[in-house]
């Protein structure tokens, strides 16, 4: 037991602090003894043309902000191509759309996914750079221009923006512990693809070299994280770019939040099968490394780990407490349960509607963790459905 117990806490710590610490060490020794290249900027008369595409299912709400967000885009509007994929909608949001000119819309009254909308919308672009982002995200004004100039480095093959969330005084749960995550994965994505290629890209906002684009398996979840990894195992790098980014608002509370993750870890598990390859580090090195460490073991054993530790912990203290001698199980049980508790008050608190901040990361941390477990049941269950099941928004 006392093995056991040492394994899953290696586990925990190394898949959501150590590997970020390993980055860190890594990339300062690296900067000691190379610079960093310098990637040119791109001559305005010389600036491509790239296909700003989005798709949409009922988003009335949102598609007068997003038009205006793209036409406010500082890139030349007659080198840019507006794609609007919309399929099942009916809500009017193509209708909606037709009222503006410059729009090109392909709409479908099926509704068939996300992944589906993608592979067929594909067809209609025109141009060598496409960028993909959700229609409820603004862009930032320079995104068009620095992901054009990010392409400048001929061995980057796909670009992941930035995902940001909108962060207020009055957020709940998820709103704070979303912002801290996100800001958290910032800082190890930006390292990942400092001492290599970035792990994956998030559909918020990310830009593929059209030619390298391949149709994607039509019941697949993960769309941005298939299409961007795919890409990496063609060779390419995956660059981050956090000054080109996407803001958008946190879920409405953490219940509504565990939607979108459990769905996600869902689709990581179906990632990670199709995939399977790039766990293999003799063929792929740093990138299989990278992989492993940043994504497969958050979406496989760490979430495990993390929920069984406490237990093994438990049976070690107690066997400690029978006979009288306490050692590092007996504080580290109490540390523990320190946690726990207050991932406790922060669920109870969100329920009264108080706002502290404090309390809501380990409760935000504590669900997000119990929402990949329910995600490998409905993988195993073969349940989810390829079909987005929306988050309430705040």
């Amino acid at each position: 037991m006392e093995i056991l117990f040492w394994i899953l806490l290696l586990i925990v710590f190394y898949t959501f602090a150590g590997y970020a610490i390993l980055l860190a060490i890594l990339l300062f020794f690296r900067r000691l003894f190379f610079t960093k290249k310098l990637v040119p900027e791109t001559d305005p008369e010389a600036w491509p043309r790239v296909c700003m595409f989005v798709t949409a299912f009922n988003e009335a709400d949102y598609v007068d902000m997003k038009v205006k967000n793209m036409k406010e885009l500082d890139y030349p509007t007659e080198k840019m191509q507006f794609l609007w994929i919309t399929d099942g909608s009916d809500d009017g949001t193509p209708d909606i759309l037709k009222k503006y000119p410059g729009m090109e819309i392909h709409h479908l009254p099926e509704r068939k996914g996300k992944i589906n909308a993608m592979n067929r919308g594909m067809k209609f672009v025109d141009a060598p750079i496409v960028i993909f982002s959700d229609s409820n995200t603004i862009l930032c004004r320079d995104a068009v221009k620095i992901i054009v100039n990010t392409f400048n480095d001929p061995k980057v093959g796909c670009i992941a923006g930035e995902k940001r969330v909108v962060s207020k005084d009055t957020d709940n749960a998820a709103g704070s512990g979303e912002n801290l995550y996100w800001k958290y994965e910032s800082w190890v994505k930006r390292m990942d693809s400092e001492l290599n290629s970035a792990v994956g890209a998030v559909g918020e906002l990310f830009a593929i070299r059209s030619e390298l684009f391949d149709e994607v398996e039509n019941d697949t979840i993960l769309d941005d994280f298939i299409i961007s990894l795919r890409i990496a195992e063609k060779g390419f790098r995956i660059a981050y770019t956090p000054d080109a980014y996407a803001m958008e608002t946190a879920s409405i509370n953490v219940a509504e939040e565990l939607k979108r993750k459990v769905r996600i870890a869902a689709g990581g598990l179906q990632t990670i099968v199709r995939l399977k390859a790039l766990l293999n580090p003799f063929r792929f090195g740093l990138l299989s490394l990278q992989y492993i460490s940043h994504k497969v073991l958050r979406w496989t054993v760490a979430p495990i780990a993390l929920f069984l530790l406490p237990l093994v912990n438990l049976y070690l203290f107690l066997n400690e407490f029978d006979s009288g001698s306490f050692s590092f199980y007996s504080y580290f049980i109490g540390f523990q349960a320190f946690l726990y508790v207050l991932a406790l008050l922060g669920w109870m608190m969100e329920r009264w509607k108080t706002r502290y901040k404090l309390l809501f990361v380990p409760y935000y941390f504590t669900a997000i963790n119990y929402a990949s477990i329910r995600g490998w049941l409905r993988f195993l269950k073969g349940k989810q459905s390829v079909n987005w099941e929306k988050a309430k928004r705040a």
